[in-house]
């Protein structure tokens, strides 16, 4: 249930609502707005006479039911958006910010080059795999830890935030160590294990969609890291799978404006994973910015076709530089009608 609080309701009130929300067997939690405070009161079910007898309680305005099955990322709970600050970066504030870099961390010469040519494109966050899930045992699983070094050599280098995926619960505390933002890859969204442990952790968490997630389970799995003390969640639409075969996945564009009524949480598109397809991703960076999402991560490769995974998906520098001069225009439109 939703507990508002009236505007100027004493911290003491507060305190009192959040114990007999403890009461009845609700797990309290206090989201202070700019104007008067709310209490999402989360557990199983919303009796109807605990929500009577909250609501004439002092410093009380209202009480009433969550309809959506998950609560806290809801906008029922939560009308403003989040806003995620990842040192001088900003993610849910009305901009738009880039996130770009190899598949793999492949190397030194190749995630520093890389580094280097996307920062001088204007993006503002490095993406690199250090732990890959990949389909095939034989396929290349990534460089771990020395992975995880290069990206923070790169960081100081160019002052790109790092993102990076975590895999399993083992490695949480190892990526959080190098890593400004934790990345949950497709094949983990319901990994619930490892969710409910970056709940735990104090760095912004990117959540991709799964290969065949509805909107809801997307949105369940976000509240898995929420309800664990994490709410700096963002979630990445990076494309579903569906009969289609022409593209390596289908991306849900309709996702993005779906979620931005259904939660206050960014949302990140990545149309290289959406398409696999290197031509396709330009087109859809831009479709990306008109349609209302906080950013866009795309993969970038200094030699493509020597990439040791997502060569055909990956950009080239130059094309990428392309991208972000192309997608300047929608940008600005979208900042003079908000402004």
């Amino acid at each position: 249930m939703i507990v508002a609080m009236k505007a100027g309701a004493t911290e003491e009130q507060i305190n009192h609502i959040s114990d007999r929300i403890r009461g009845f067997g609700y797990t309290p939690h206090v989201i202070r707005g700019t104007e008067r405070t709310v209490i999402a009161a989360v557990g199983p079910g919303d009796k109807k006479e605990h929500i009577e007898q909250l609501k004439s309680a002092d410093g009380v305005e209202n009480a009433f039911p969550i309809l959506q099955p998950f609560k806290l990322v809801s906008t029922e709970v939560k009308k403003q958006r989040t806003i995620i600050r990842v040192g001088d970066v900003t993610i849910g504030d009305g901009g738009f910010v880039v996130m770009a870099g190899p598949c793999s961390v492949e190397g030194r010469e190749q995630l520093m080059t890389t580094a280097e040519a996307v920062v001088k494109s204007g993006a503002s966050i490095l993406r690199g795999g250090a732990y890959k899930p990949r389909t095939s045992p034989y396929d290349f699983q990534g460089m771990a830890e020395e992975g995880l070094k290069l990206l923070a050599e790169a960081r100081e280098k160019t002052g790109l935030r790092v993102i990076t995926e975590v895999l399993d619960t083992e490695d949480v505390e190892v990526v959080a160590e190098y890593a400004d933002i934790l990345q949950v890859g497709a094949r983990n969204m319901q990994n619930f294990a490892l969710l409910k442990k970056l709940g735990e952790v104090r760095k912004p968490i990117m959540l991709k969609r799964g290969l065949a997630a509805t909107i809801k389970e997307f949105l369940l799995s976000a509240e898995y890291i929420v309800t664990h003390g994490n709410p700096d969640v963002m979630l990445c639409e990076r494309g579903i799978r569906t009969f289609e075969t022409a593209t390596r996945n289908t991306l849900d564009l309709a996702s993005v404006p779906l979620l931005n009524e259904l939660t206050h949480l960014p949302v990140i598109v990545d149309p290289s994973h959406g398409t696999g397809k290197r031509s396709l991703v330009r087109p859809l960076a831009k479709a990306t910015v008109a349609i209302g999402a906080d950013g866009l991560m795309t993969e970038v490769h200094p030699r493509p076709e020597e990439a040791w995974s997502d060569g055909p998906q990956s950009l080239l520098p130059e094309e990428f530089d392309k991208m972000m001069r192309e997608i300047e225009p929608y940008i600005a439109l979208r900042q003079s009608e908000t402004n």
